[in-house]
């Protein structure tokens, strides 16, 4: 009876996992702009972990701010004091609770506060992307106009704010890009007061292959337009060796319809309408997918963004 015991505590023991006591290391790249008189956008690089960062945390001033998961790698703090210089730093978590050391310190002023200010800037004009290798990438565009001054720039990527620089700045490098990808850009300029400008016009850019891996084959120069009860989509099909018959419309993420002609596809640009009951406003994130001569569906198109009408 005792042998059976200590063996099955020693399988016991063998099978326990080891401690986690190693903690992430500290985020890197950390930077901070200040968007108005109350507001700081904070980003930063992520960190490392030997099983997996879970979260991060923000400071201002050495009390913690914010939460985040670890997909987060940007946020903005608000509600603080105009014409004031803050000082920012983040750090890392595990799941097993340790915590990184804080990253470097990062400062930024909040604007002056001004007058009331209801009048947005204008769009930016003229964006063009330039890819840096296939994961990286660098957006250039001519400044927008406002009746005070641009504050910041906001860049977009299917309705999504993924990255900030100053309103000085006309351009914005972003890493972290998948290969093989197809992506569609746009930047908004942002006030004092928070008022932000429509979009600009979408850049798009597709990412190389990795190595050894097959050209992208999603639909190319998407379009999307609405107008009262329905949208139209239209998009040059990708070159697959066979007549593409079969494409997959997928709204916000999520399939919504395939796209089927009986007989043989229309040459070059295809054109598809569909009716919406939503109430206007409602805003869409459209995307297209072909299915392939070998019956797979091929890689998604840069997406376009449409408001109901």
């Amino acid at each position: 009876m005792t042998t059976l015991t200590l063996a099955l505590a020693a399988c016991s023991g063998a099978a326990a996992a080891p401690e986690d006591t190693r903690p992430p290391t500290a985020p890197t790249g950390v930077t901070a702009t200040a968007g108005s008189a109350s507001t700081v956008h904070v980003m930063w690089s992520a960190a490392t972990d030997d099983r997996a960062v879970t979260g991060y945390s923000v400071y201002r001033e050495g009390r913690k701010v914010k939460d985040l998961p670890a997909t987060t790698l940007m946020t903005d703090v608000v509600g603080l004091a105009p014409a004031t210089r803050h000082r920012f730093t983040v750090r890392a978590h595990d799941a097993a609770g340790n915590v990184s050391p804080p990253s470097a310190t990062v400062t930024a002023t909040t604007l002056p506060a001004a007058a009331e200010d209801r009048t947005p800037p204008t769009a930016p004009t003229a964006l063009r992307v330039t890819a840096d290798g296939s994961r990286a990438a660098t957006l250039r565009w001519t400044p927008a106009r406002d009746d005070t001054r641009v504050t910041a720039y906001d860049v977009y990527q299917a309705d999504t704010r993924i990255h900030t620089v100053p309103g000085t700045a006309t351009t914005a490098r972003l890493t972290g890009l998948r290969p093989g990808t197809a992506y569609a850009f746009t930047v908004r300029a942002r006030d004092a007061a928070e008022n932000s400008s429509p979009d600009s016009a979408p850049a798009d850019l597709t990412t190389a292959p990795s190595p050894g891996a097959p050209p992208n084959t999603a639909p190319k120069d998407l379009t999307v337009t609405a107008a009262r009860g329905e949208i139209t989509v239209t998009w040059t099909p990708p070159k697959t060796g066979a007549p593409v018959t079969h494409h997959e419309l997928h709204l916000n993420g999520r399939f919504a319809t395939t796209i089927v002609w009986g007989t043989t596809p229309p040459p070059g640009r295809a054109r598809y309408t569909f009716p919406v009951q939503d109430p206007a406003g409602t805003r869409y994130t459209v995307t297209l997918r072909a299915q392939l001569p070998d019956g797979t569906w091929g890689d998604f198109s840069a997406p376009r963004t449409v408001v109901v009408r």
